[in-house]
């Protein structure tokens, strides 16, 4: 799908979650159908999710943490895609830098650090050299799905 300056204008658009295709269809100057059938399209070709996200600093109990991966293997996307699947892992990224891959996973007194690392790393960390992990303290702008 070809993004063109209509196509961010709805996409930049939408983040005021309360907004609808039709007010966005007018602020526009284009139909409703047309921002309906570019959102779906935006969906459907996966380039673009519609989700709620949360503060996890206003939840009671929940915290984001950054882990930073070192590999043994040459395989990173294979390793990040695998990462990606682990309860817990918001986003699961290749990078440049100090490490190879980078994660951001969302915890919960229920599942926290230690659970994490023993229940959904430790199955999946063959080619893991090392890990360094970064707990958030105070983040700004720092909204997440919630997926617990």
């Amino acid at each position: 799908m070809k993004i063109d300056e209509t196509t961010l204008s709805i996409i930049k658009h939408l983040r005021d979650g309360k907004k609808s295709l039709k007010e966005i269809a007018d602020e526009l100057g284009v139909s409703e159908n047309t921002v309906r059938a570019r959102v779906n399209r935006l969906r459907d070709e996966n380039i673009m999710e519609i989700a709620g996200l949360v503060d996890p600093e206003a939840i009671p109990g929940h915290t984001v943490i950054f882990v930073g991966i070192s590999l043994q293997t040459p395989e990173l996307v294979k390793k990040a895609e695998e990462f990606s699947k682990l309860r817990g892992v918001v986003s699961s990224c290749v990078v440049t830098g100090r490490y190879d891959v980078i994660m951001k996973v969302l915890l919960n007194k229920e599942f926290g650090l230690l659970e994490f690392f023993t229940q959904e790393m430790a199955p999946v960390s063959g080619g893991v050299q090392s890990t360094e992990t970064f707990v958030v303290y105070k983040g700004f702008n720092l909204m997440v799905p919630y997926i617990l």
